[in-house]
């Protein structure tokens, strides 16, 4: 159970001693899209001399950007630090990060790119109606809140496989930060307190989430000693002790009698290397995420399609009217293709290929004019309702000297994830059943491999949720030029795609662009555009868009985009002004 106490918290945990320091080994990687990589190799070589004049972090808090300074301090290089990150952040940011969700992983090492799905799966006994009553209708909050909401976790194996194949210094070493975090306590930020307030409500009754969280105060130092104890178990014994020792026995323990995940779930969950997307863009090459991600597919669409309509573009002011519905025609396409073709790539072979051909974009960008009407290009009739994907998700960049990166967004999917804690264990479980297509709507034109447009992320025994995350590396003649991603559910990748816009089509500095204003359409519902609380759209822009036929609509989501942009040598990080994110050069 947590323990809350008024002391301050500690100085940074400071490293005395390291082993000798190893590194990482190189295997060959082809560009092609959805297709499973090699499994990993254990034989390391030495790293190259430092490319970059100094190592450097963007990072949803202070506390994780603590522990990446600390890693690179001690030797490690940026996966190292990556992995310390994502364990310190399941501490500190238990809304969104975690040890009982799962996420995505684009890497640049030693010249080369990879990509590690750790995404959530579903259990063997899930069923593709299993939250539906005796009357065909969804069961309200059964898929998001309580036990029977809980996705098969991927992190821990994630971030195991990750340091394993690519790290520079052991295992405990990284979790050190982790641990101490969860021992000796860390200063809740109000946000967090506001965060976990405002969901409590959605829990009461229904899980023990009260029972660990509800003495979590701002200001106050947080200790978690039963999430301690696992890491320590997961740091002596690695990163399979979560899913075969103690910690699978208290999950497992957890969940009988009331969800679906089982210890054989567990021993069969493995995370899966996969070929990053590629793609050439403006003089850059794009690293970014494959499906069961569908953020990297439309983020190269829209790239693409944008660039396309080049002229149409040219001498719009950025975020005038006319841009944003330019941009929203674009979106509209990119969604409708998302929501009719994409889902788990092992369980049907999807076109990607197809999807992301210039001839096949060009065609699609044609369709799009300034005169076109909202809502002109309807979605296809028979693919169902968009899964809700949430937005409560958490991502951080990482670049070292040596010119590697990390690239990673993981999440509990909802906040604070289905609100059930692992007694005995201390930390949080997700609710990614709910990414998937509860209900299928009636069958209509085929998506991939004869299945509908819903049918493609619908619920079945092992498969993973389609996704929106998006962590993206841009190369400039094969060295990293930008390290970037965002939580925000289906905003995601749109909030990617207008940060990397304002970058390099407007020539903005990374910190003006991170602060510009964001908007958002995705097809459904038809004629809409969502803008933020931070800078809302409103009076004569809001008029001129109504004018041209749009609903405006209100989101309560910002974003927190994390990213480092490389000018020639040196790392410029820049975390977004909506969060408490920093930005850290480390030499």
């Amino acid at each position: 159970m947590p323990i809350l106490t008024h002391d301050a918290p500690r100085a940074p945990f400071a490293f005395t001693s390291f082993a000798r320091m190893v590194t990482a080994s190189t295997l060959s990687a082809t560009f092609a899209a959805c297709i499973v990589a090699p499994a990993p190799a254990l034989a390391r070589t030495p790293q190259p001399k430092a490319v970059f004049d100094a190592s450097a972090v963007a990072a949803p808090d202070r506390y994780s950007a603590d522990a990446a300074q600390q890693i690179i301090a001690a030797g490690g290089n940026a996966v190292d630090a990556a992995v310390a990150m994502a364990f310190t952040l399941a501490v500190t940011r238990p809304d969104a990060g975690n040890l009982g969700g799962g996420g995505f992983m684009t890497l640049f090492v030693d010249g080369k790119p990879y990509f590690l799905d750790y995404r959530e799966r579903a259990p063997q006994q899930a069923t593709r109606d299993m939250y539906l009553d005796d009357k065909g209708n969804v069961v309200p909050g059964m898929s998001s809140i309580g036990h029977r909401a809980v996705a098969v976790p991927g992190s821990v194996d994630g971030m195991w496989q990750a340091q394993q194949r690519f790290g520079k210094l052991k295992w405990k070493q990284v979790l050190a930060p982790a641990i101490r975090y969860a021992t000796e306590g860390f200063q809740v930020d109000p946000r967090l307190q506001q965060q976990r307030d405002a969901t409590a409500k959605n829990f009461a009754g229904k899980t023990n989430f009260d029972a660990y969280f509800s003495s979590m105060k701002a200001g106050a130092s947080y200790r978690q000693p039963e999430l301690a104890q696992t890491l320590t178990r997961i740091a002596s014994d690695g990163g399979r002790e979560f899913y075969e020792g103690r910690t699978a026995d208290l999950l497992a323990q957890q969940m009988y009698g009331h969800g679906f995940v089982t210890k054989g779930d567990l021993l069969q969950y493995k995370a899966v290397w996969r070929q990053p997307l590629t793609a050439n863009w403006d003089g850059y090459q794009v690293l970014t995420a494959p499906p069961p991600s569908s953020g990297g597919v439309g983020l190269i669409q829209m790239l693409k399609m944008k660039a396309g309509l080049k002229q149409a573009f040219d001498g719009l002011e950025l975020n005038s009217a006319p841009y944003i519905h330019l941009v929203a025609q674009i979106e509209d396409r990119v969604f409708a293709d998302r929501q009719q073709y994409l889902g788990d790539p092992d369980s049907y072979k999807l076109p990607v290929d197809k999807l992301l051909d210039d001839a096949y974009l060009s065609q699609r960008a044609s369709e799009i004019s300034a005169d076109e009407v909202p809502g002109a290009t309807p979605v296809k009739a028979g693919l169902g309702d968009a899964a809700p994907e949430k937005a409560q998700t958490t991502h951080f960049s990482v670049v070292d000297k040596w010119g590697n990166a990390v690239s990673n967004t993981t999440t509990l999917d909802g906040e604070f994830g289905s609100g059930v804690v692992v007694d005995g264990a201390g930390f949080l479980l997700n609710d990614a059943m709910d990414d998937f297509v509860t209900k299928a709507g009636a069958a209509g034109q085929s998506g991939a491999a004869g299945a509908t447009g819903a049918e493609l992320n619908t619920v079945l025994a092992g498969r993973r949720p389609l996704s929106s995350m998006t962590p993206t590396i841009l190369l400039k003649d094969n060295k990293v030029s930008l390290v970037i991603g965002t939580p925000g559910g289906s905003r995601i990748l749109t909030s990617i795609f207008q940060v990397m816009t304002d970058l390099y089509d407007f020539n903005m500095p990374p910190g003006d662009a991170l602060a510009a204003m964001r908007f958002h359409h995705q097809s459904l519902p038809p004629k809409t555009i969502y803008f933020e609380p931070y800078r809302p759209i409103t009076g004569e822009l809001a008029a001129q868009l109504q004018e041209l036929g749009y609903v405006l609509d209100g989101q309560s989501f910002n974003g927190d985009v994390q990213m480092i942009r490389i000018d020639g040598t040196t790392p410029e990080p820049a975390a977004d002004p909506r969060g408490i994110g920093v930005g850290r050069v480390i030499r």
